[in-house]
């Protein structure tokens, strides 16, 4: 690649169609301008970009667990691809938090040194569907389904930001979410349509998905006080656009919007409150082994 860092992949042409951006890169901040946008509270900020970072990272993690073990080589190479774009995002939007915070922590640090209450995921990206024990790919696709969909909403309105560096991960994301959309939606109608266990095990995907999708679109008091200083979008706002892309695929499925009971926040907090599901623990205790194993390692 004719870059040096994920930031300048944001600017210069090159082929997106093959090369996930923000891996390997020295100074992913490099080339887009940095300035914290006048009267923005930069504790505010910095947990906003934690939040947008965590939900890429996490949901990263629980895809790459597919890598080998997909149902055929050509989606374990998908589900690969579709990680490492999420795991740039993530690189980014961590890079920024700690930026804006101003106490010395890095993308590394925040990835791999916070304890579960600090990560500010929405619990639908920690769902444990993967490929072990109690994991189904359906589950997976419909996972993805809802969340790209929801993602690609979000970053489509994060593209008018005041904040520099949010307007140009979004400016970039929106393709690779499309794609990432695009890719659960034909997986959805194609297991939707197969045999009638394949069916069978999308409808269950879908239920098990169901319950934390009502999350998404509620608002942090962060989230409302950025959106009202034209930084941050406010995802109670993208519901009826996320509902008419989810109920135009599962119209074209043959399927019912699940019937389920939303999952309840534990004292009024969630995942965006640091408030996290059982499988949050386990994930990060694999996601953060090394790097707490051997501190400051390099390699």
């Amino acid at each position: 690649m004719s870059f040096d860092n994920a930031y300048e992949a944001i600017t210069e042409s090159n082929d997106e169609r093959h090369w996930a951006f923000g891996t390997g890169f020295d100074d992913p901040l490099s080339g887009v301008d940095r300035t914290i946008p006048s009267g923005v509270d930069r504790a505010d900020l910095t947990a906003y970009c934690l939040m947008l970072g965590d939900d890429a990272l996490i949901l990263s993690q629980r895809l790459a667990e597919w890598c080998s073990r997909a149902p055929e080589l050509e989606e374990d190479v998908a589900l690969a691809n579709i990680a490492l774009d999420l795991l740039g995002q993530a690189r980014m939007l961590l890079t920024r938090a700690g930026e804006v915070e101003g106490a010395g922590r890095d993308e590394d640090a925040l990835a791999y040194l916070r304890d579960e209450p600090e990560f500010r995921n929405v619990r639908l990206v920690e769902l444990d569907c993967g490929p072990g024990p109690g994991g189904d790919f359906a589950t997976t696709i419909a996972r993805l389904l809802v969340f790209s969909s929801w993602r690609l909403a979000l970053l489509d309105r994060l593209g008018t930001s005041r904040d520099p560096v949010l307007a140009a991960v979004a400016a970039k994301g929106v393709k690779e979410l499309a794609y990432h959309r695009d890719h659960a939606a034909q997986w959805t109608l194609r297991l939707a349509g197969g045999t009638d266990y394949s069916r069978d095990r999308m409808i269950t995907g879908l239920r098990t998905v169901w319950p934390l999708v009502e999350e998404l679109f509620t608002p942090h008091d962060i989230e409302l006080r950025l959106a009202a200083a034209g930084v941050a979008v406010d995802p109670a706002t993208l519901r009826s656009e996320v509902d008419g892309v989810l109920d135009e695929v599962l119209s074209a499925a043959d399927l019912d919007r699940p019937d389920v009971p939303g999952m309840a926040p534990v004292a009024g907090r969630a995942g965006r409150d640091g408030v996290h599901t059982e499988a949050m623990g386990f994930l990060l205790a694999e996601l953060q082994h090394l790097a707490r194993s051997l501190p400051g390692a390099t390699w």
